[in-house]
């Protein structure tokens, strides 16, 4: 993702300096019956010294958003029912030890009181897929202790540069009566990556399969100009960025590994800023309905995924915590129903 456009970040300038009007209103609470899914989209708002966005500054390292984000998901932890929270990648803008201490810093607040996953983004990582930094932070060692983590691929010669040590993960809960499996994984994951998903996905294929991994919608065919980012068609992309000729694109991971599973019924993904938010509705190989969801607004807001179970619906809603407010419309995705909408899907017998 690249975070560039003044007009979104003008309100994250406003509430680093303390000016932006924090908890307008709330989000409606969740109703008895129904639980929420949080999903954090990239994380990269780092301002102060040595940042992409400042890079002149000499103050001390910050990320608004992200504190903010973080800090509202704990505080609403029992009023929305918060039963999961997924991050889609990105956590970081530069891949070095004074951000991924504040990254660290922002994601302990949810440890030991949500079960929570992480997907590795291209920042996260250098392009061969070492993503070492991010192991040093959040590795397996930090969440074996909870029931609900499922473990991680390991590779079979003890590695753990490249894919190793948490960098693809899974957990396991239950809520509303539901028991869910969601898979963490990293951008453009190699096929051995992609076997381990499969052999998760068929040894819980009792549960009901969600999917995180970084970069999956946005412009199909790779742009040319920045432009193209805008213009050219949507859906899942068949370019790639990270692990060299090791790596799949979003389409090869679709095709490899996601399609082939009854239980999958959610991707969750980020990435792509210039796109924002889209969604995509795909039937796997045995007839299931799979909703793809990207979500990568800055400034704009965090996804409260709220299952209700009883009406079998999934209520999506874009919720902007900085300003207190829904986010009904961007400039680049001015349409309200990308932003609010609800998803049909089975819950009850």
């Amino acid at each position: 993702m690249k975070f560039r456009n003044i007009s979104v970040l003008f309100p994250v300038l406003l509430f680093a300096m303390g000016v932006a009007q924090i908890n307008a209103e709330e989000l409606e609470a969740a109703p008895d019956g129904s639980f929420t899914i949080v999903v954090i989209p990239d994380t990269q708002h780092y301002f102060g010294e040595d940042t992409k966005l400042t890079p002149d500054s000499t103050e001390p390292l910050t990320n608004p958003v992200f504190d903010r984000l973080t800090d509202w998901t704990v505080e609403n932890l029992d009023r929305q029912r918060i039963a999961f929270v997924s991050h889609v990648g990105d956590i970081v803008d530069k891949n070095n030890r004074e951000q991924w201490a504040l990254a660290n810093r922002m994601m302990n607040k949810l440890h030991g009181k949500v079960p929570y996953g992480i997907s590795v983004g291209n920042h996260d990582m250098r392009s061969n897929g070492d993503s070492s930094l991010f192991q040093e932070v959040f590795p397996k060692s930090q969440f074996e202790g909870f029931d609900w983590y499922g473990g991680c691929f390991d590779k079979p010669d003890g590695s753990v540069a490249i894919s190793g040590n948490n960098a693809n993960s899974i957990q396991l809960f239950e809520a509303g009566g539901l028991k869910f499996v969601c898979l963490h994984l990293e951008c453009n994951a190699p096929d051995d990556v992609l076997a381990w998903a499969d052999s998760m996905l068929e040894k819980h294929a009792d549960r009901r399969a969600i999917i995180t991994t970084h970069m999956d919608l946005g412009p199909r065919e790779k742009p040319k100009t920045n432009q193209e980012y805008f213009s050219l068609p949507k859906g899942r992309m068949t370019w790639k960025k990270m692990h060299g000729a090791l790596g799949n694109t979003s389409q090869q991971m679709w095709d490899k590994c996601f399609r082939k599973h009854p239980n999958l019924f959610l991707i969750l993904s980020g990435d792509q800023s210039r796109t924002q938010a889209y969604r995509l509705n795909s039937t796997g190989d045995q007839g299931n309905t799979v909703y793809a969801l990207l979500s990568d607004y800055g400034a704009e807001g965090l996804r409260a995924m709220r299952f209700v179970t009883a009406e079998n619906r999934i209520e999506v809603r874009t919720w902007n915590p900085i300003e207190g407010r829904l986010c009904e419309s961007t400039k680049i995705v001015p349409e309200r129903q990308q932003h609010q909408f609800t998803l049909e899907y089975e819950m009850t017998p």
